[in-house]
């Protein structure tokens, strides 16, 4: 087994990291790997440094990849050679002085409150199985700010009627508890009993394609996307757009930073705080009506 492999099934099985994230390491390091083989020669961690290190961030660059793709793929390099030194395969850190590209923060997309509730209330679903399943998909994400993977996961039992809530399997196999507006109950028996009629009750999985098989991503951005296109002009219509409106809309009307945080799963206060941009309309609109000379 290569050191490659090894550090992909030490970041599954120990670190616990998701299946999708362990693939995205393993091309960035297949990449650089190539690079390394058509830039020095023979594959050998031994050989990697600094200066490799820099000169594949200088053909990324050139390639016209994007200054976070860049400082993304630098990490998990960075992560893999941490790795090395840790089992002593590499004896000390050439990683050191790596100087990544600055990556702009942008502001996280969402989409306006009014424009959502119009969505989800104003009769754009039917009441077929599919009709159903989309808008609890859009309500789930929108209403507890779940990622696209924790929801596709969820399964029955995580739903807590009695008390609106939903157990959820987060990043490297986190459990939280997420309360989801009480008005989904509803929304939720009916889509339980079209699918319970057409498939039965033995589903593993709360959502169901129309082949009574469990989700998956492609569906659910289509879902997302479909709908979003009808309330909105965003050029980013995708499940993340949703958690984003979510963490707005609750800042926007006064939650506070550390409950937020706790909902959307975040390790650190400093990825929740992107969304605090908003609230600063809301002052601004508070100051405009309060302040005698404004």
């Amino acid at each position: 087994m290569s050191h490659q492999e090894s550090f992909i099934n030490y970041l599954k099985y120990e670190k616990r990291y998701s299946h999708l994230t362990a693939i995205a390491y393993k091309k960035d390091l297949d990449q650089f790997e190539e690079f390394y083989v058509k830039t020095i020669g023979d594959f050998n961690v031994e050989g990697i440094n600094d200066k490799i290190a820099r000169m594949w961030v200088v053909e990324l660059m050139d390639k016209g990849i994007s200054a976070r793709t860049v400082n993304k793929k630098i990490s998990a390099l960075k992560s893999f050679y941490k790795y090395l030194l840790r089992f002593e395969v590499v004896k000390e850190n050439n990683l050191d002085n790596v100087i990544v590209p600055k990556v702009r923060k942008k502001l996280p997309q969402f989409v306006e409150e009014k424009n959502l509730d119009h969505l989800l209330d104003d009769g754009y679903f039917g009441k077929d199985f599919e009709a159903l399943r989309d808008k609890l998909i859009l309500s789930l994400l929108y209403g507890t700010g779940i990622r696209l993977s924790e929801l596709m996961h969820l399964k029955d039992a995580d739903i807590h009627t009695s008390e609106f809530l939903i157990k959820v399997l987060g990043k490297r196999n986190k459990e939280r508890i997420v309360p989801y507006p009480r008005s989904l109950n509803q929304l939720i028996e009916e889509y339980k009993s079209e699918r319970n009629r057409l498939f039965g009750s033995t589903a593993e999985c709360l959502l169901l394609t129309e082949k009574g098989k469990p989700v998956y991503e492609k569906l659910i951005y289509r879902v997302v996307n479909k709908y979003l296109s009808m309330v909105t002009t965003l050029d980013k219509k995708s499940p993340h757009v949703l958690r984003h409106s979510f963490a707005t809309h609750m800042l926007n009307r006064g939650a506070d930073l550390n409950a937020v945080k706790e909902m959307l799963g975040h390790a650190n206060l400093s990825a929740t705080q992107i969304y605090t941009h908003t609230s600063l309309e809301k002052i601004r609109k508070v100051y405009r009506q309060a302040h005698p000379r404004s």
